[in-house]
């Protein structure tokens, strides 16, 4: 569990009997490059399944942002926002993708998953 964590916040579904896909679209996130020390640009898209708990989108944007001086590799950010997400709101289904802009003459997609023991999703 990482420290930038304490940033999120949740608030309670008050349609848990039903499942529902939620999409959360941040297309101003910004990290650095580990190596060089350069920006790094995406556009972060949270897709999920909540089950009893939601994120709240101020704190999402306030976490987003607490990356911004980070040195990270690509897919070490996108599976620690999955992590972290999934340990706040515990969903039944969630899924990170993060769209980084070209650097180097390459882009990258990284997608990363996360599905509740016992849940199928459809």
């Amino acid at each position: 569990m990482s420290d930038k964590i304490k940033i999120l916040e949740t608030f309670e579904n008050k349609f848990p009997e039903r499942d529902y896909l939620v999409t959360h679209i941040a297309p101003e996130f910004t990290s650095l490059c580990p190596k060089t020390g350069q920006p790094d640009f995406a556009t972060m898209t949270v897709e999920y399944i909540p089950d009893r708990l939601c994120v709240e989108l101020k704190s999402l944007k306030f976490y987003f942002n607490s990356y911004r001086n980070d040195g990270i590799f690509f897919e070490s950010v996108t599976n620690q926002i999955l992590e972290d997400l999934v340990e706040v709101c515990k969903p039944r289904y969630m899924k990170i993708t993060a769209d980084f802009k070209v650097r180097g003459g390459i882009s990258s997609v990284i997608r990363a998953e996360y599905c509740a023991p016992g849940f199928t999703k459809s």
